[in-house]
């Protein structure tokens, strides 16, 4: 067997292991696991997930998650938790503890700490005969029947079991909370889904960069103005609302059927009714527009008065597609 038919053997090996280790968690969701969800999303205190090596890692992946999906959460490294780090701790907090034996040194001296402290704890844990499980009010049980490297000692399926336990975990708050793509977009304001559910026009509208001419300029005002503003489009004004739009196309079909321009104005081309959106509307809303109608601008209006333009390029500069 070549080197490239064992590295795909290996691959689907593993894939297949830590598939099966996923699978098998369905039935580790017991009264444990729904009391335990209840009670952190009762909790008046925080959710505070702690571990050691690869588990601590798990732990931090976990924590993101809360954090971001409307549990309040905070990471603890087991070690540095027991060399001065429990000041963290406070009352009324719940305790996630991760651990894949249940019996690592630094989790038999934090774990009775935790209890004195009053904390509720939680194990996360593939032994439930360990000191950890043993002295945890729950246990949210993530047993692994082998892990996927073929030595069995590198933590593969059992990490990849507590990543899913806390996935489970998260999204059962999510759905208690009743939390919403909207409060999702709240935290996170800076990616695409937060500005997609958040930016309204008006957060992005240019109005240094507003182009209008008058139903009166003549031909070279409308591309003077055009071309200045780099818009590809100009508003036609008229006692402050708007009566029609003029875009570069129009200007290029327009020199391509004259031989001259003289006597023209901006009424004699212009396109009546204009497609347009307000500022209130939100960035996606006028994406659509822009979608449905295959044109790269939109008149900005508010009321009926012009406020500018929006168009296609700047909306996919803020990464909203």
């Amino acid at each position: 067997m070549g080197n490239q038919e064992k590295i795909s053997a290996a691959a689907k090996r593993v894939i297949l292991t830590e598939s099966e280790a996923i699978a098998t968690l369905v039935n580790f969701v017991d009264a444990d696991f729904t009391q335990a969800v209840d009670l952190i999303y009762n909790a008046k205190g925080r959710l505070v997930v702690t571990g050691i090596g690869k588990s601590a890692i798990i732990a931090q992946k976990i924590v993101a998650t809360m954090n971001s999906t409307g549990t309040p959460s905070m990471f603890l490294h087991a070690s540095e938790a027991i060399h001065g780090d429990l000041g963290m701790v406070q009352p009324g907090d719940v305790v996630i503890c991760i651990s894949k034996s249940g019996n690592s040194p630094e989790i038999k001296v934090l774990v009775p700490i935790l209890k004195r402290f009053g904390n509720t704890l939680i194990a996360m844990t593939g032994n439930t005969t360990s000191f950890l499980a043993k002295h945890a009010d729950f246990v949210l049980n993530t047993t692994v029947d082998t892990e996927a490297d073929p030595i069995n000692l590198a933590p593969t399926s059992s990490t990849t079991a507590q990543l899913v336990m806390g996935d489970a975990v998260a999204v059962c708050l999510m759905e208690l909370r009743g939390f919403t793509a909207d409060n999702f977009a709240k935290y996170h304001p800076g990616g695409a889904l937060g500005k997609k559910l958040l930016l309204r026009v008006g957060d992005m509208l240019d109005r240094t960069h507003s182009p209008k001419v008058s139903p009166d300029a003549d031909i070279r005002q409308v591309i003077f103005e055009i071309s200045e503003k780099r818009l590809g489009v100009a508003a036609v004004i008229e006692d402050g609302k708007v009566i029609g739009i003029i875009t570069d196309g129009d200007i290029r079909r327009m020199l391509a059927g004259r031989d001259s321009i003289a006597g023209l104005h901006a009424r004699d081309i212009m396109t009546q009714n204009p497609k347009s959106v307000s500022t209130k509307h939100m960035v996606t809303d006028a994406l659509n527009m822009l979608e449905d109608f295959s044109i790269t601008q939109l008149i900005v209006v508010d009321d009926g008065a012009y406020q500018g333009v929006i168009h296609l390029h700047d909306i996919l500069k803020e990464g909203i597609i």
